[in-house]
C-alpha cells in the first residue's frame, strides 16, 4: 500500500478519484491518517447526492462518524490500480539494486521510477506521468 504522503500528492496533482467497493482510503485532516478505511458494501459505502458524494459509515459503533464526503478522504490505490493508470505507459516492474523500478514511455521518452516499495514505484510514476515532472 503507498504512503499517505504520496497518496496525498497524486490527489494535489489531479488523480481524481471514482469510489468503488474494495478501494482503500484515510479520512484526511483529522487525525486518523493511520486509521485505514475498506469501501465495502456492508458497511463502508459511496452514496450519490445532488451535492457530490458522501461516503457512510454504516453500522459504526466504535465511533461517531456517520458519513463523509468523498473529497475529505485521501484514496490508497493499490499497486493493481496504479498499473491500471499507468495504461499504455507502463513497460516493465524490475527489481534493481533492493529497490523496486517501474518504467514507462510517453513518445519517445522513457522515465524509471525507483522505491523501496513497488506500489510506492508506480505511484512515482505516475505522479510524473501527471505532473511531468
Amino acid at each position: 500500500m503507498i504512503s499517505v504522503a504520496l497518496a496525498r500528492d497524486l490527489r494535489d496533482a489531479g488523480l481524481r478519484w471514482d469510489p468503488a467497493p474494495g478501494d482503500r482510503f484515510v479520512v484526511a485532516d483529522r487525525g486518523m491518517d493511520d486509521e485505514v478505511f475498506t469501501l465495502a458494501e456492508m458497511t463502508v459505502d459511496v452514496h450519490d447526492f445532488p451535492t457530490g458524494r458522501v461516503i457512510g459509515f454504516n453500522g459504526t459503533v466504535e465511533w461517531a462518524l456517520d458519513s463523509v464526503r468523498a473529497q475529505q478522504c485521501v484514496w490508497l490505490p493499490s499497486e493493481e490500480q496504479l498499473r491500471d493508470k499507468l495504461a499504455g505507459t507502463f513497460r516493465s516492474l524490475e527489481r534493481d539494486d533492493g529497490r523496486w523500478v517501474v518504467r514507462t514511455v510517453v513518445g519517445t521518452g522513457g522515465h524509471e521510477a525507483a522505491a523501496d516499495v513497488a506500489a510506492d514505484a508506480y505511484a512515482l510514476a505516475l505522479l510524473h506521468l501527471i505532473t511531468g515532472e
